[in-house]
């Protein structure tokens, strides 16, 4: 399946089609999907949704989408990846950090559409219109603070619209959403990631949340917190200027070389050889 790149920490795409001339493809990146005009079927990690006029879609990096368009459609497509929210994580920011913990590491693709409420989209459609205009002027000296301002009301109110107004709902603590939003947060952390831990978190035993986990994923913990990490680590290898041994230290790695066979392992390939494929 080809694996679409983004070489900014932030980009927008807006454009009309009359069909659709790319594959079912994955990104690298976060993507908020606008539709201003026109209807079809989107298709999503193998799930089938109409789309219309004022929907809008968020996918992640693990997520792989293709459209079919029926009538004319413009669309507008954002696309970012983590640097432009990780900078923000040490802010005293609690409901902040509710959102990106819930909204961008929560799978919302068995929904189809985060938004129908007709306000709620005009509010989202009046929002974007102001991010693209300033989008036009990325060099000025306010234009970071802007753009985070809106991406931050942009996604507040797509987890609103997601979750409710409590935004972190009691259920899912119950919930494989709850591993995937732990796991995710705490990729950076291995100690925070075996199954003990996650047990013990969870209030589960580690054999029924390895069973649990896997019976709702189809993949077993460990599959999937590697599957995850090595996509985060060929994006600090594509865009960085890190060192190997500093994204080694950074997803906690006790020594390079351990780094390095892992890598190769998932792989197939060095670091320093797939950091040079671009």
């Amino acid at each position: 399946m080809q694996r679409y790149l983004l070489h900014t920490p932030f980009s927008i795409y807006h454009f009309e089609a009359k069909t659709w001339d790319h594959p079912v493809h994955k990104h690298t990146y976060f993507e908020i999907i606008f539709i201003l005009k026109g209807n079809g079927i989107h298709n999503i990690n193998g799930n089938t949704f109409d789309y219309t006029e004022g929907d809008v879609f968020m996918l992640g990096p693990e997520d792989f989408h293709n459209f079919e368009i029926d009538t004319l459609t413009e669309f507008c497509f954002v696309r970012f990846n983590d640097s432009i929210y990780k900078n923000y994580t040490d802010e005293k920011d609690s409901l902040w950090q509710q959102v990106t913990n819930t909204l961008l590491y929560t799978s919302s693709q068995s929904r189809g559409t985060i938004v129908r409420d007709k306000q709620e989209r005009k509010k989202l459609h009046s929002l974007l219109a102001v991010l693209e205009e300033e989008n036009e002027n990325p060099n000025s000296k306010y234009f970071d603070s802007i753009r985070t301002s809106i991406m931050r009301s942009i996604m507040i109110i797509l987890a609103r619209n997601l979750f409710g107004e409590t935004l972190v709902s009691p259920v899912l603590k119950d919930s494989v959403e709850a591993i995937l939003v732990y796991i995710k947060k705490h990729i950076y952390e291995p100690t925070k990631l075996t199954i003990e831990h996650l047990a013990d978190v969870f209030n589960y035993s580690p054999d029924y949340i390895s069973i649990f986990f896997k019976k709702h994923t189809g993949e077993s913990i460990k599959q999937f917190i590697t599957k995850y990490k090595m996509k985060l680590i060929e994006i600090r290898l594509l865009y960085s200027q890190l060192t190997i041994g500093e994204i080694a230290d950074e997803f906690g790695y006790i020594d390079e070389s351990h780094f390095c066979k892992q890598f190769k392992k998932f792989t197939g390939s060095t670091p320093t050889a797939f950091r040079k494929i671009v």
